[in-house]
């Protein structure tokens, strides 16, 4: 048998080589981390003396999310009653303006004539308790019966009905003012 399988070589030969081979090992993944950090870290980054850092717009960044677009009721104070129109607009028009799940279309004579024919109190009755896809008081439990029969007047007047703004009633006020 040969003696061949016994022999190993090596790429280094002189002391040279060897110092090169160690040097190399050490500096080439020295040199590809640097050179990874500076890719990665070269981006524009908003800093010092960009506009990031105006007053302005610290004060954007920092602005609570909550008072953007909601108004802030007092609860402890009276109720104040919305106009129908309001009351459309925020609730009822969601569903009125495109005829959604067969609602009547605001200021469509011919769809509204059959329930103003039906008087006042049933359209009113249908919409404080709901009536097939429409839910009691059009989904916002949180009006008053006296706001949902101004909406509903807006609603049918709109439809050529020739209904009378409800009354409040000084007890009712009262009430409103005692809760």
């Amino acid at each position: 048998m040969s003696d061949a399988h016994d022999e190993h070589e090596s790429a280094i030969k002189t002391p040279k080589q060897l110092i090169v081979a160690i040097l190399a090992g050490f500096l080439v993944p020295i040199i590809a981390i640097v050179l990874l950090v500076q890719y990665v870290a070269n981006d524009k980054k908003v800093g010092a003396g960009s506009s990031a850092q105006t007053p302005e717009a610290i004060a954007a960044r920092i602005h609570p999310i909550a008072d953007q677009g909601f108004t802030f009721q007092d609860n402890t104070g009276p109720k104040q009653l919305q106009s129908g129109e309001a009351v459309y607009k925020m609730v009822c028009s969601a569903c009125h303006d495109s005829g959604a799940a067969g609602a009547p279309k605001f200021a469509d004579a011919a769809a509204w004539a059959p329930r103003i024919a039906q008087g006042y109190d049933t359209v009113l009755t249908h919409a404080l308790g709901g009536l097939r896809a429409m839910p009691a008081k059009g989904g916002n439990p949180d009006l008053d019966d006296v706001e949902v029969a101004r909406a509903v007047v807006h609603l049918a007047n709109a439809g050529g009905a020739k209904f009378k703004e409800p009354e409040v009633k000084a007890a009712a006020e009262a009430d409103a003012s005692a809760k």
